[in-house]
């Protein structure tokens, strides 16, 4: 494949999956309601890896072969470690994310219904473990999100649902 072909190459992520990119590939994910899109990334290795989150905790799991990926507190550890074995720095990486809405507005104030808040908070609280610091994101709100990553420029590219584009 030339360098042509691969510059039009864009990494699917699904929901509850994660994969990285390097340039000049680009990655991407949908169906970001109350899900949180996280882009980790070292721009001197100008890779990146993406992580679509769907939940908090993997302790609520009943599951005894989770899917690293659906959690945030086993999804963004995962991420990192396949960045780490792609040749990344750990002091190197980046965050930024998109997603976190509230899809539903219940009448309720359960916390347990606020998933996307929850899941934000979550990522947030992993990230400062592993001190890796957030450079920006667009998380809230009750609109869906469908987000793209360029590791070559590190610019996230996020389509909101009824609001357009935006770039972070």
């Amino acid at each position: 494949m030339n360098m042509m072909e691969k510059e039009n190459i864009v990494i699917r992520v699904g929901i509850a999956d994660m994969n990285i990119a390097r340039a000049p590939e680009r990655i991407r994910t949908s169906g970001l309601g109350s899900c949180v899109g996280l882009v980790l990334y070292d721009l001197e290795a100008k890779t990146a890896g993406l992580v679509h989150v769907m939940l908090p905790d993997s302790t609520l799991s009943k599951t005894v072969d989770i899917n690293l990926a659906k959690y945030a507190d086993t999804g963004v550890k995962a991420t990192v470690d396949m960045l780490l074995k792609a040749g990344c720095r750990k002091s190197a990486l980046k965050a930024k994310m998109a997603g976190g809405a509230e899809m539903f507005k219940f009448k309720m104030t359960n916390d347990l219904m606020k998933v996307g808040p929850r899941n934000v908070l979550a990522i947030k609280n992993h990230l400062s473990l592993l001190n890796i610091p957030i450079v920006s994101e667009d998380t809230g709100g009750t609109s869906g999100r469908t987000i793209e990553f360029d590791p070559q420029s590190a610019t996230l590219e996020i389509r909101t649902v009824k609001q357009g584009i935006t770039t972070i």
